[in-house]
């Protein structure tokens, strides 16, 4: 099983990025910041406008290690990759099956199937847990629902009605999202999904670490050689990463969802950490983005039974042992892509 290293997150937006031996160095204003071993590192995830060095980059590059460039709000501008790995057979059957209907729906189906069933599984999950602090009413309500979704999605064969069924989902889990929020509630009130730009504490959250979880779905799915951007859920769109989008929706309820109301239940975050703009979008303070992505680094580094394979993993490897299974899946490895269902 491959081994979790580290992700480097540069959350100061003038500091450059270069390389000193094996030595990833963070400079700013031609004062040195930090230093980190590049051998220690899978990933570099940077916040700032300054960049990178061009030989840091090829290192990166030619040794596996995955860079991004975002933002200081958490926009994605680009990725930094070598010569594609794995073998081209594979891509080709990736593109061939992305190109059908009939055969996209069926791992479609898969993944749509593990999102509403981890969906459920969360809401079940604060049910179990804060019986005395919830709707229980409400949540059992959607739990139900949501089962009967389950049961459609496994039997529909249409890639347009699955999405269907998908959006149907969707809106039922977020209708009583705000029922698992159980702190700060005049703060952290969510009343539905808002993007580009996020209009509340919940929403800008949710935005920003979903945008960590699809980088890490691209970097897994780009190291098992599959291409990122050619989706079997989502449809084909320029500078889209549509089958880290795929991914991301089976664990999307899980790695995301959870680690938000876990922020926030906890405290994690604070009414304060937000900032709203001129537009009446939210965006997270410098300081509460710090915060976050340690506490996502540390969510990464804790060991679950991936229930699947009934191996000990870290939950930073998920993302990685899915998109092995799906590259065996399109071999003809296995018969059917196994979804990521938590328990």
């Amino acid at each position: 099983m491959r081994r979790l290293l580290n992700t480097l997150y540069i959350t100061t937006e003038d500091a450059y990025l270069t390389k000193d031996g094996e030595n990833v160095v963070v400079v700013k204003e031609a004062t040195e910041l930090a230093r980190f071993p590049l051998h220690t590192l899978e990933s570099i995830v940077c916040f700032s406008y300054s960049g990178a060095s061009p030989s840091l980059m090829g290192y990166c590059a030619q040794n596996g290690i995955n860079m991004s460039f975002f933002t200081p709000r958490g926009r994605f501008l680009a990725r930094a990759v070598g010569e594609t790995n794995g073998n081209v057979l594979l891509r080709r059957r990736q593109y061939r099956i992305a190109d059908s209907d009939e055969q996209s729906g069926h791992i479609a189906r898969n993944m749509i199937f593990g999102k509403v069933y981890n969906c459920r599984w969360s809401i079940e999950r604060t049910v179990r847990d804060h019986a005395l602090r919830v709707n229980v009413e409400r949540l059992k309500d959607a739990s139900t629902k949501l089962q009967a979704s389950l049961r459609l999605i496994a039997k529909e064969e249409s890639l347009d009605h699955l999405r269907g069924l998908e959006g149907e989902a969707a809106a039922v889990y977020f209708r009583v999202f705000n029922e698992m929020i159980l702190n700060n509630k005049d703060a952290f009130t969510f009343e539905g999904r808002s993007r580009r730009p996020p209009l509340d504490n919940v929403n800008a959250l949710l935005s920003f670490v979903y945008t960590l979880l699809t980088n890490d779905c691209a970097a897994a799915l780009e190291g098992v050689g599959l291409d990122s951007y050619v989706g079997f859920l989502h449809r084909d769109r320029p500078g889209r990463a549509s089958l880290a989008l795929d991914l991301v929706e089976e664990l999307r309820a899980v790695m995301a969802d959870r680690f938000v109301l876990t922020a926030i239940n906890m405290q994690i975050v604070k009414p304060d950490d937000f900032i709203v703009r001129e537009n009446g979008g939210v965006q997270i303070t410098d300081e509460c983005r710090k915060r976050i992505l340690s506490a996502w680094q540390a969510k990464k580094k804790e060991t679950i039974m991936h229930p699947y394979l009934k191996e000990k993993i870290q939950w930073g490897l998920v993302p990685h042992v899915q998109a092995l299974l799906l590259a065996r899946h399109l071999r003809d490895d296995l018969e059917e892509y196994p979804p990521f269902l938590w328990k």
